[in-house]
């Protein structure tokens, strides 16, 4: 049956059926642990009653007019997200990789404002941003560049949690317009910075009249146990990126942009059709009012540490394992030796984990997960990791 569908994945052979909470069934009713969440999109787990109703209410009433006209819910969403995220202005679109889409433009809109003709971003070693044109070649895995050649114009990679590279960047880079972060790399292998490098990008940032935007895809919404990852660190960027969590599942990417950013893109210089239309939008609301009644951002910090305590009880004396790190609901284990595997071997025991980078298991399970399924996560992935390593 899948004979016509392009061959862009490696899929396991699974195939599923229905979901509640943090479980799955697949279409041999077996049940499955999801501690991925479709790769930190379903923070409210699966078949949330909320964003259900939600949806089911809207695609009752209006689904899509277009933003040629005034859509009162996506109105409603930018209040709320620039009110958390203490932003100016939104532009809704359908995906991540267009949410980076419109930073990127906006950075470059910036730079033109200034007299530069060839403005450049400075991006990051080990980075994800997407995989069109200009976000594959933001992204710093050349696995996803390979094959796509020539690649876009004004990117200046540098190595990811080293400021002195960006310093370096500065005094010899006067084209430079913007920084394009993520503040934990997700497909990197969650890879977390040392504390002071996302305030250092800040000050860099100032100094030279650039832009500093991150990437929260990945981590925003709640997941680092702070509505958005940079809150931790008591800083504001000018532009910020959402997507996965924030629909739950119905897509819907954001691009936030603050102060000098926030008049950027103007009448004709962006666009979308279906970007922040009704259903997504609702469902977008639904999933804020969810987080936000059922204080689930704290619950992400609580249930991070968990993971972090108990992983690191059940596999510090482990040889092979070597660092757990993780911040809210983002866990990484990395090993010494590439573990692809673990994916297709945990998947077969009714557990949904993801490989990155090779050698790094990856937890992003959903932030309704309760105190019990944590210590079930724990043990499954324990044993897996143990099993794995010892032969």
């Amino acid at each position: 049956m899948a004979d016509h569908i392009m061959s862009t994945y490696k899929r396991l052979p699974i195939r599923f059926e229905r979901g509640e909470g943090i479980w799955l069934w697949d279409t041999e009713n077996k049940q499955y642990l999801d501690a991925l969440s479709g790769i930190a999109v379903c923070g409210l787990g699966h078949a949330h009653p909320a964003v259900t109703q939600a949806i089911t209410v809207q695609a009752g009433k209006l689904v899509h007019t277009s933003n040629l006209y005034g859509i009162p819910l996506q109105e409603q969403l930018a209040e709320c997200l620039c009110t958390l995220a203490k932003m100016d202005r939104v532009f809704f679109s359908n995906s991540g990789a267009e949410a980076n889409e419109a930073a990127i433009k906006i950075a470059r809109l910036f730079g033109h404002s200034k007299d530069i003709k060839c403005p450049a971003i400075i991006v990051m070693e080990n980075s994800f941003h997407g995989r069109t044109m200009a976000t594959l070649t933001a992204t710093g895995n050349r696995k996803v560049q390979a094959g796509f050649e020539p690649l876009v114009r004004g990117f200046i990679r540098v190595p990811y949690n080293d400021l002195d590279a960006i310093k370096t960047v500065a005094a010899n880079k006067s084209d430079t317009v913007a920084v394009l972060v993520e503040p934990v790399q997700g497909e990197g292998g969650i890879n977390i910075p040392d504390t002071g490098y996302l305030e250092g990008i800040r000050n860099i940032c100032d100094e030279h009249n650039w832009l500093m935007m991150l990437d929260e895809i990945q981590t925003g919404m709640g997941r680092t146990g702070k509505w958005f990852a940079y809150q931790h660190k008591g800083i504001l960027p000018d532009v910020v990126t959402l997507a996965k969590a924030l629909g739950n599942g119905v897509p819907i990417g954001a691009c936030l942009a603050n102060g000098k950013a926030a008049d950027m893109l103007q009448p004709g210089s962006h666009g979308t059709t279906f970007g922040g239309n009704p259903l997504a939008c609702a469902a977008a609301l639904a999933v804020l009012d969810t987080i936000e009644q059922d204080k689930l951002v704290i619950k992400a910090a609580e249930l991070g540490q968990q993971l972090l305590k108990g992983f690191t009880r059940a596999l510090k004396n482990l040889k092979g394992v070597t660092e757990i790190r993780g911040l809210g609901l983002m866990i990484g284990i990395e090993l010494d030796r590439p573990c692809t595997e673990l994916a297709s071997i945990a998947a077969s025991q009714g557990l949904l984990i993801n490989v990155t980078a090779e050698r790094v298991v990856r937890l992003l399970p959903p932030l309704i997960t309760t105190e019990k399924q944590v210590d079930m996560i724990i043990e499954q992935v324990s044993d897996l990791v143990r099993s794995f390593l010892e032969g």
